[in-house]
């Protein structure tokens, strides 16, 4: 009997085809199946984000805001679980589509880990508003901050691990849509674990700042950009601020010609390479104590020369300037002086820094004036007739610009700090960027200051080596129409209307100077250096007349993939860091 067809032998070409054909339905069954749910966790995530854009972000929306995570949290959650199932993990095996699909599915596991770590934050902040922070017949209810500290916590290391993860994915083989996908999360991830870091660690310092536990006292420095130091300028005026159950009383000023007694000797040993740097000044005199760029160094010197000129051991020194005042008068709104005159946002530095020093030619009056502003402005915020807001808004630029500096004589409060612009520190080592620090002090003995403007660019020479263009003009009127206490009147060498400048210049760390360039329409400078905390330091001296300016370059290798710089902030916001042209021929 013959075979029947259908047990006939398959041909090996058969074979083949069937196979190829199974090949190709799995792999169109894997692509839809990937494609589908691709699609799905898009659309989540794109309602998740747009819902996050919309969401409230006043303190009073906090209910709203849980609300609003909670809607998101499905969102997140669903768009995890459409790129979690074992198909997709074996897909994100394969060549080329693999690695975008990792992407998505570790963006999209960071996010729900984000929200799901914001979920309790908000719940524990449901009951507080903006209006609960205002201080009430002068006492501020610390409860709800110290309340939401845990909450806060473990919201910011939740989010700065997301961040972290959506940062490490490698861009490279991304294609354009994916790889502008994952920057946008890794944004606003990043973003979010900032916000995050400074609420947690507000919840964490700022009870214990205003007597949650026990009565503070605080020492107070008013630095002025009108006669230069490293971390903003002179301490002229100096406040003491006690505080206890969050009650705030301004207990004493003083100006710092009461603290002449103190000025012969060193309070304090300086370590041996601030020293070789900056002498013992620091140490000795109270207007220099911000003459180190680093304020661990000098608010622990202005605390003792307090402690022995007012007999007061304080437990915190704050740093804030003229500019400070001003962001936080946009809170208050304008206050009165008992001199008559109405200090608001807008005119505050130049009637401080200008003004001030034409109508009272005695600086024990120009201190004085000072001291009533600075306490103006602080009745007005212990009135609490502010916008919570604006405050905020104020104290978060005025930190972000190093205008306001914090340090606590007790370590394991201070550390909460780490890491944070309020450190006033110098800038930290990084493996991946090189920070440059560009440090101004007035050497003419003057006001002149508030006329001098610098420039400071960094830019990039060739693949490792970077060079940094500092430059300072004088824009002063005719000297003649300044007073004598403003052009300094030549006491300490330096003609009228010249502006002498001691430019410290700190290289990142594992930088090796190569080159440097300097140009003037004065007098020649002069150089030295030094080595503070194993950065090495190019101190250039610039004197610079009314119309002129002078200008140094130096050029250096570098091994850092990123570069940066900060600098003394001035009474000009807007002199900032920024980038430019390398000023050297490859």
């Amino acid at each position: 009997m013959p075979d029947s067809p259908r047990f006939a032998p398959l041909h090996p070409r058969r074979i083949f085809a069937a196979a190829v054909c199974l090949v190709a339905v799995a792999g169109l069954a894997l692509a839809a199946w990937v494609g589908v749910r691709a699609a799905l966790a898009q659309g989540h995530l794109l309602q998740a984000r747009t819902a996050l854009s919309a969401m409230p972000s006043t303190v009073d929306a906090s209910a709203t805001a849980a609300e609003a995570l909670r809607v998101v949290a499905v969102d997140t959650s669903a768009a995890r679980a459409l790129t979690a199932d074992p198909v997709w993990g074996f897909a994100e095996r394969l060549p080329w589509v693999g690695p975008q699909l990792s992407a998505v599915s570790d963006t999209a596991a960071a996010v729900d880990d984000a929200v799901t770590a914001l979920a309790p934050l908000a719940r524990a902040s449901a009951g507080l508003s903006a209006g609960a922070l205002r201080p009430v017949d002068g006492v501020v209810d610390v409860s709800p901050l110290t309340a939401m500290a845990p909450a806060a916590a473990d919201a910011a290391t939740a989010l700065r691990e997301a961040a972290d993860r959506v940062a490490g994915i490698d861009r490279t083989p991304l294609l354009g849509r994916v790889a502008k996908n994952v920057s946008r999360a890794g944004d606003l991830l990043g973003s979010a674990a900032d916000t995050a870091d400074v609420l947690r660690r507000t919840t964490a310092l700022l009870p214990a700042m205003l007597g949650a536990d026990r009565q503070r006292s605080t020492l107070v420095l008013f630095q002025n950009n009108a006669e230069w130091r490293s971390l903003g300028g002179v301490v002229g005026a100096v406040a003491q601020l006690d505080t206890a159950q969050g009650r705030m009383t301004l207990t004493a000023q003083a100006s710092s010609a009461d603290f002449a007694a103190t000025a012969g000797t060193p309070v304090a040993a300086l370590p041996d390479d601030v020293q070789s740097i900056y002498d013992t000044r620091p140490a000795r005199f109270l207007q220099n104590t911000t003459q180190v760029p680093d304020f661990s160094v000098g608010a622990p010197l202005a605390r003792e020369m307090w402690r022995r000129a007012h007999g007061t051991t304080v437990d915190s020194v704050i740093a804030l300037d003229p500019v400070t005042l001003s962001y936080l008068l946009r809170a208050t709104g304008p206050v009165r002086l008992p001199s008559g005159d109405e200090l608001s946002a807008d005119d505050a530095v130049a009637l401080l820094l200008q003004e001030s020093y034409r109508r009272y030619p005695d600086p024990r009056e120009q201190d004085a004036f000072f001291q009533s502003a600075s306490a103006a402005v602080f009745q007005a915020l212990a009135d609490g007739d502010v916008d919570p807001e604006a405050l905020v808004e104020a104290v978060t630029r005025a930190a972000r610009e190093r205008r306001l500096l914090v340090w606590n004589a007790d370590a394991a409060e201070q550390a909460i700090l780490d890491g944070s612009t309020l450190q006033g520190a110098l800038p930290a080592a990084d493996a991946r960027r090189g920070t440059f620090g560009v440090y101004l002090n007035d050497g003419t003995g003057s006001k002149m200051d508030t006329y001098l403007h610098p420039v400071v660019e960094t830019a990039w020479c060739t693949a490792d080596t970077a060079s940094l263009h500092v430059e300072l003009r004088n824009d002063a009127p005719d000297p003649d129409s300044l007073p004598p206490y403003v052009t300094g009147d030549g006491e300490y060498g330096v003609p009228p209307g010249d502006a002498l400048t001691g430019v410290y210049i700190y290289l990142p760390p594992g930088a090796e100077l190569l080159e440097r360039r300097t140009s003037s329409d004065g007098a020649p400078p002069g150089f030295a250096g030094g080595v503070h905390d194993g950065r090495e330091v190019v101190k250039w001296s610039a004197q610079v007349a009314p119309g002129q300016t002078a200008r140094l370059d130096l050029r250096v290798r570098l091994t850092t993939p990123e570069l940066a710089a900060v600098a003394t902030p001035t009474r000009d916001p807007d002199e900032i860091p920024r980038p430019g042209p390398c000023r050297f021929s490859a």
